[in-house]
């Protein structure tokens, strides 16, 4: 497996070994302790977030964000379609009901057009939208987080694959309520696993804190008032976190230059469509994304896959899905039609040109 290209392979920046040691000779490494602190500054001062809160996934920071807003039972609560089951598993946690919005075709994220004829014409309101940035390119987030504040609808930023990425020079996942960040192995920043929290309101991460820490009463014993989750980062994985914050503009820069590498090689191919980037935005390419107008992705997978290459379809959407057969959405075929056309190619910071090139070459044989 050595030799083989990864979609988006884990990539240390070197630090992360010494700051492990120093961990182990604190022996602080249960959920708290000085790496976790420093992991949670270095995403605020990066990102420009006021309140930062690690915890053990993505996931479990979009589920805190919903517990604070009080979403429960009943409710609905708007998510992206075209995404990962992460963004929106945690509206089941709180067996809340997910309305799902389509993308539009300029940037494939959230349709702020959808969104606001759904918020226009719906009959129940929904208390809250999760709307993901894709393949860490931004949403068209201003537009998103204006129908939300018009519609009195709380705004959570699935930025999980977003990190790095801006909006008229603003981070993705500062515009709203709340800003999920995920560390998982093959995001463009790994602490193996681990996500982030963050939000202008102190108030809230406070509350989230609590509730991550199995709602623990402020005694000196045990003392439970409410039921909470063991949710807190690792002490061991924020120090490898620490470590890679240092590299984190270098990888952004990187992974837009894997990119560059596959327009410049497959930019000629009339069949081929790449994601696109907002004006005004620049996203951190975390996948680079494409659609084949003519030729059966899964030929183009089954050849790189011959020569060691790994390549995944785009996100089958939420509503496709047989756990949401029953769900509402709020749909005009976008999705759907990149679903079925859609490949994301090996985008790994430690790729080459020829890397690149060579993947670009069997791509175009297939087509």
């Amino acid at each position: 497996m050595k030799d083989r290209i990864f979609l988006s392979a884990p990539h240390m920046s070197g630090n992360e070994l010494n700051y492990i040691e120093k961990v182990f000779e604190s022996n602080y490494i249960a959920p708290l302790g000085e790496y976790v602190n420093k992991f949670e500054e270095s995403v605020k001062e990066y990102t420009g977030s006021q309140n930062a809160l690690a915890v053990s996934s993505g996931t479990a920071a979009i589920h805190l964000a919903l517990r604070i807003l009080d979403i429960k039972e009943g409710d609905d609560v708007l998510a992206s379609t075209f995404t990962f089951i992460g963004s929106v598993s945690a509206i089941l946690y709180q067996k809340a009901n997910p309305v799902f919005i389509d993308s539009d075709k300029e940037s494939w994220n959230l349709s702020p057009k959808l969104l606001n004829k759904y918020l226009i014409e719906c009959e129940k309101k929904p208390k809250a939208l999760i709307v993901t940035h894709l393949y860490g390119m931004s949403a068209d987030i201003e537009k998103i987080a204006d129908i939300c504040h018009t519609h009195g609808v709380y705004l959570i930023e699935d930025a999980a694959e977003s990190l790095g990425a801006s909006f008229h020079q603003k981070h993705t996942g500062t515009f709203g309520d709340f800003g999920v960040y995920s560390f998982n192995g093959n995001k463009i920043l790994t602490t193996s696993g681990g996500g982030m929290l963050v939000s202008k309101n102190k108030e809230w991460i406070s509350k989230a804190l609590f509730y991550a820490t199995a709602a623990k009463g402020p005694y000196i014993h045990y003392e439970h008032t409410e039921y909470g989750y063991n949710y807190r980062m690792s002490n061991v994985l924020a120090a490898i976190g620490v470590a890679q914050m240092e590299v984190i503009e270098d990888r952004v820069l990187k992974k837009r230059e894997v990119f560059e590498w596959y327009k410049e090689f497959l930019g000629d191919v009339e069949e081929i469509t790449f994601m696109p980037e907002l004006a005004n935005s620049r996203g951190n390419r975390w996948l680079t994304a494409l659609t084949f107008e003519k030729t059966d992705y899964n030929l183009v997978m089954k050849a790189l896959e011959e020569i060691n290459v790994e390549s995944r379809p785009l996100w089958k959407p939420m509503h496709m899905q047989a756990l949401f057969k029953d769900a509402k959405n709020y749909l005009d075929g976008t999705s759907e039609e990149l679903f079925s056309k859609g490949l994301c190619v090996a985008s790994s910071t430690t790729m080459t040109k020829e890397d690149v090139k060579k993947i670009s070459r069997i791509i175009k044989e297939c087509l």
